[in-house]
């Protein structure tokens, strides 16, 4: 879901302009797409969790939904987003037997999906709407459905350095870790953990293999907070 940015603007372009914007880094958006997925998978093996069908909540352009297919290993997934002309690209970039995409219209949620994926979407919904936003999340999952969490984190500088390069990304309100385990909690999802990552650009990509030990830190350029829908 996409909020006071009207995504049809910069739907065409995102890629391009997502990437010029993380050039500073060395690594461009699907280095950070797919490490995202993995590091999801590697959580979710730890809980013995093997989810079959996902939602992609605010999938833009579609980009995750292969990650979440062919990393994650799910055997269905389903796109939704505000924005008809990403829905569009999505369709005919990435839509297969296994992979749809919706608007949020014509989304209905039914409980059936086992997780749910979002990735820096809800600093792009205005505040007084993200309860709305993680209540159609909720009606998505089933219980004991799991949902991976992603946002930028504020406290990060590089992070902030390059939203304030993006021009989709100017003057929204930023969401950190604590609000966003208060918004889950307050509809009732568990918080499982909250992890940080992203510390080190390519430059310094020797130093990667700690990031696994400095999850807990609170400087990472982006930061997941894994949630579960409680079993009835």
């Amino acid at each position: 879901m996409r909020g006071h940015v009207d995504f049809d603007d910069f739907a065409d372009d995102y890629d391009a302009t997502l990437n010029r914007g993380l050039a500073f880094s060395g690594e461009n958006k699907d280095y950070y797409a797919r490490e995202r997925m993995l590091w999801v998978r590697r959580v979710l093996e730890k809980l013995g969790s093997s989810p079959r069908r996902a939602i992609d909540f605010g999938c833009g352009t579609g980009s995750s939904v292969p990650l979440l297919l062919d990393v994650l290993g799910v055997e269905a997934a389903v796109g939704v987003d505000t924005s008809e002309r990403s829905i569009e690209l999505a369709r005919r970039r990435h839509g297969s037997s296994r992979a749809s995409f919706l608007t949020f219209a014509e989304h209905a949620p039914a409980g059936d999906a086992d997780f749910g994926f979002c990735n820096g979407v809800f600093h792009h919904i205005p505040p007084a709407e993200r309860v709305a936003a993680v209540e159609h999340v909720w009606r998505s999952l089933a219980p004991g459905g799991l949902w991976a969490f992603w946002e930028n984190n504020p406290y990060n500088p590089g992070t902030q350095w390059l939203m304030h390069r993006l021009p989709f990304d100017r003057g929204v309100v930023k969401v950190s870790p604590r609000e966003a385990r208060r918004l889950l909690h307050g509809r009732e999802f568990e918080i499982l953990r909250t992890d940080h990552l992203f510390f080190f650009p390519r430059p310094l990509r020797a130093f990667r293999r700690f990031e696994p030990h400095l999850a807990r830190v609170p400087l990472g350029a982006q930061y997941l907070v894994l949630a579960r829908k409680p079993e009835l």
